[in-house]
């Protein structure tokens, strides 16, 4: 749908064609009452949409520093063509510039976050289900992956990597039936998705979900520097990790389930989300950034035993 209908449902006027500030998905910063905001793409359909907005209600309501959908004279968020849309605040505030502080402070966030979630989900938020890879899929995948290497002059040890992919896939039964705890989370925790006030404020939760715990640290281990350009072009050091711990462990304390869980965790996380963006989003590869993240990320996922919990 053209962005100046979806500004009109809310009641935003523009005197030109708004330009998404994000390239794959529909993010427009745009004026309304006098303030600046951001009007996005959500979860959809309106239910979901409208139980996310209650959870990040929640937790601004319990101290966190997330964005949730601002009042306005029309319904926030809006079901509008075959997507729903919202209307977050802007933001203003620092780029993340990978110090030990703001690694310390998004780690606290994170396990502020993780401590809040309730026992059971009043908001019906979507469950992680994800345990259902086949062989095929992943040797698809790593055909692409070694087509976009090639393409862009990138050296990769294909045959370790899929055989390592492949042994993930014979671990998803064992993997599913572990009693590791479950949280509500926004699921996308990133640098990039905050902005250092100069605490740092979540400020795109739209990917929240009920997910295991610890696939939420994993992800965030693996794709903290992600599309960020202000951040290193690697996954975090070992010193930036235990810094990020650190802030997290200020408010959680994981069972001895999910540290002895840790690294089959960790290699279905990347199975599920740095698989699928390194096979199927062929533009970031482009980015010299991308290129050495993800060797980095590789690197990570083929020997990761000095990155414990």
């Amino acid at each position: 749908m053209q962005a100046i209908k979806i500004l009109e449902q809310f009641h935003i006027s523009a005197t030109k064609k708004p330009v998404s500030i994000y390239p794959y998905s529909p993010v427009y910063h745009v004026h309304y009452e006098g303030e600046d905001v951001i009007v996005k793409k959500t979860q959809k359909t309106l239910e979901r949409a409208r139980a996310l907005a209650a959870y990040t209600q929640f937790l601004q309501e319990n101290g966190v520093l997330v964005v949730s959908p601002i009042k306005m004279d029309v319904d926030n968020p809006q079901e509008i063509g075959p997507d729903c849309y919202v209307v977050y605040p802007f933001i203003k505030g620092e780029k993340y510039r990978a110090s030990n502080e703001q690694i310390y402070t998004a780690g606290a966030l994170l396990g502020k976050i993780h401590a809040l979630s309730p026992a059971k989900d009043p908001y019906l938020l979507s469950s992680y289900n994800v345990y259902d890879f086949t062989n095929e899929e992943v040797e698809e995948s790593v055909q692409s992956i070694a087509k976009h290497a090639q393409t862009n002059h990138v050296s990769l040890n294909i045959a370790v990597l899929k055989e390592k992919l492949l042994s993930c896939v014979s671990m998803q039964t064992e993997l599913r039936q572990l009693s590791l705890p479950h949280v509500l989370t926004p699921h996308d925790y990133k640098a990039n998705n905050l902005v250092y006030t100069p605490e740092p404020y979540l400020i795109d939760p739209d990917n929240a979900a009920r997910v295991p715990r610890i696939f939420d640290l994993a992800l965030a281990l693996l794709l903290f520097h992600n599309e960020m350009n202000t951040a290193p072009d690697i996954v975090f050091t070992l010193e930036q990790w235990n810094a990020f711990l650190a802030g997290y462990y200020n408010y959680v304390q994981l069972t001895d389930l999910e540290k002895q869980s840790w690294d089959i965790a960790l290699k279905h996380v990347f199975l599920d989300e740095v698989m699928w963006l390194m096979a199927e989003v062929p533009e970031v590869w482009e980015k010299q950034s991308q290129r050495k993240l993800f060797l980095s990320v590789v690197d990570l996922f083929l020997e990761s035993k000095a990155y414990q919990l």
